[in-house]
């Protein structure tokens, strides 16, 4: 059975006339990236409460968990990792807006916290800011592949693969593999060295040895206060493994929907790919608040500029920024059997679709 579609057709994909109205939807996404850029100004005030309201229930949340779990508690403190990986994902949304420059007016304001929160998230934070600016100037370019993306195939590229080729692109795209293992792999110990974090080692070295040894002084300094590390881990390793499933989902269906927008270098134009090729992940309000409105994917890639605290705001002036990319959270689990770019539907397909290619 083919994958059903994960929302309605994505006017910056029409591919009806990939002249013209590609041409119109460049048009149009221009006009709004000019809607959004009147939205990319911090507000300190908004930027602080935001900080205050997360960073001290967190904290409150993880210390009950550190002083059940020393009392032998362990198991009884598990539930309470999954609001406390919820709060941990907020963080790492307001250290992702650091990382932009636009969450505080200051640049050194934004890169003093968004190292302070780098502990918390055990996320490189300079080598994480330079990753990710990669991923958003090449973001639907299918010649700038695998700079801070999940990596994609397209039908030919997986068609033209040896047996052994093929069956390690099927286990990476597996979402077992892909997110539940993955995530919490890539934050827990990927991150931890240099080579794991997108960028060349000699420039990721300095930053990413600087949080390990931060990590260990933390660590080692609660397990010296609660009389273990046990204690220690039994709230340390399930809160991150709970952000990291978020963090994981999330940037997996930002990107990958059936409807997004990939293109060739020629043809790719930055706000069409930015509108198009992000989703709008439409979330009850609780799960909007605790991921720091990031399912407004297509207004962030539009203007990364825009703090996290007025992404609605901006949403909610434009027609169209409710319309592009529309994807609710019954349709997103559809997605997770997308996992080629079909260069003649120009759209996602899933491995069920070779056999009707092949069959042609």
């Amino acid at each position: 059975m083919a994958t059903p579609p994960c929302h309605d057709r994505n006017p910056m994909n029409d591919r009806r006339d990939r002249g013209s109205d590609r041409d119109d939807a460049a048009v149009a996404a221009r006009e709004v990236a000019r809607h959004c850029a009147s939205y990319r100004e911090p507000v300190r005030r908004l930027a602080l409460w935001q900080v205050t309201n997360t960073l001290l229930p967190y904290l409150a949340l993880c210390s009950l968990m550190l002083c059940a779990s020393a009392m032998g508690y362990g198991l009884l403190v598990l539930p309470f990792a999954v609001p406390a990986g919820g709060l941990l994902v907020r963080l790492f949304i307001i250290q992702h807006d650091c990382g932009h420059g636009s969450f505080l007016p200051s640049r050194g304001a934004n890169d003093w916290l968004g190292r302070a929160l780098s502990i918390l998230t055990v996320t490189p934070y300079d080598s994480w800011k330079r990753a990710h600016a990669l991923h958003h100037g090449s973001t639907g370019d299918l010649s700038r592949r695998g700079t801070g993306d999940v990596h994609t195939l397209t039908v030919r590229e997986y068609l033209a693969l040896s047996r052994w080729g093929r069956l390690r692109y099927r286990l990476y795209r597996n979402p077992l593999i892909l997110i539940v293992l993955g995530s919490p792999l890539n934050f827990l110990v990927l991150q931890r060295f240099p080579s794991g974090v997108g960028l060349p080692w000699r420039t990721a070295l300095r930053d990413v040895l600087a949080l390990d040894i931060a990590l260990a002084a933390v660590l080692a300094a609660f397990a010296l206060t609660v009389g273990g590390i046990e204690p220690v881990l039994w709230v340390f390793l399930p809160v991150i493994s709970v952000a990291a499933w978020i963090g994981g989902w999330l940037f997996y269906v930002q990107h990958q929907y059936e409807e997004t927008v990939w293109e060739d270098a020629e043809d790719w134009d930055f706000h069409r790919a930015a509108l198009g090729g992000s989703s709008y992940y439409v979330l009850p309000r609780v799960l909007q608040w605790f991921t720091g409105n990031v399912g407004l994917h297509h207004v962030h890639h539009l203007n990364s500029r825009i703090p996290n605290y007025r992404l609605q705001e901006c949403l909610d002036g434009h027609a169209l920024l409710g319309q592009v990319g529309r994807l609710t959270l019954r349709d997103s689990f559809r997605c997770l059997g997308l996992a080629l770019w079909d260069e003649d539907a120009r759209k996602l397909v899933g491995f069920s679709r070779l056999r009707t290619l092949q069959a042609a």
